[in-house]
């Protein structure tokens, strides 16, 4: 007999919206000569995804609002990828001519801000593609995994037979993946999961050898 909508589990949805609301801050926060977008723009785009996701975690069985969740999930990540690599490109054309404009402090802080939206921005894209996104997951959908975690082959004494990944999970995903720059516990399954863990750690990687340690020299001269 199949389980009815509303007695399917829902998962909590706080971690995303403090995730998004991370990102928006990040974003407003950084120099004007910086960041791309206008001050009020993610803030706006931030609402889009926190409404859906709002729903779907208080009202479960409503596929019109995963949709929406997912497609708008999937519309800030790419937006918020496109804002972090020019805000690193111009990062980076600031600290090649010297720019009186931006000091250390700024490259060191702006730099750290686009690491840190780079992680979360993964994480949430992370969450939303693997195995058909959280409802399909919490469901039990059979969808093609894009990642191995480890608990899924564990002892069912250590961890229940059902148990499935959560934004936490993925978010642990999305840090080790940008200091590690490479798969640490949880391996890539899919050439898509490979890929986008391979752009993720050259974001990565370009943010904190260029710039925070142009930031960093500059600091100490």
């Amino acid at each position: 007999m199949t389980e009815p909508a509303s007695a399917r589990p829902v998962e909590a949805r706080w971690p995303v919206v403090l995730a998004i609301l991370s990102v928006i801050v990040l974003l407003t926060a950084m120099p004007g000569r910086i960041r791309i977008f206008p001050v009020w723009f993610p803030f706006v785009l931030g609402t889009l995804v926190i409404v859906p996701a709002a729903v779907c975690g208080f009202v479960p069985g409503k596929p019109l609002w995963l949709r929406i969740e997912r497609l708008f999930t999937l519309l800030f990540f790419v937006v918020t990828l496109v804002g972090s690599i020019v805000s690193q490109a111009n990062l980076i054309t600031a600290m090649i001519s010297r720019s009186s404009g931006i000091s250390g402090v700024q490259l060191l802080t702006s730099s750290i801000a686009v690491w840190v939206t780079n992680v979360l921005a993964f994480s949430l894209l992370y969450w939303q593609m693997d195995r058909g996104g959280p409802q399909a997951r919490t469901d039990g959908t059979r969808v093609k995994p894009d990642w191995l975690f480890p608990q899924g082959g564990a002892s069912p004494e250590d961890f229940p037979m059902d148990w499935c990944p959560t934004f936490l999970d993925y978010l642990s995903l999305g840090f080790n993946t940008s200091t590690a720059f490479s798969p640490t516990d949880v391996l890539p399954l899919t050439r898509r999961a490979k890929m986008l863990m391979m752009l993720e750690s050259s974001i990565s990687l370009v943010t904190i050898v260029v710039v925070a340690s142009r930031a960093i020299n500059i600091l100490g001269s």
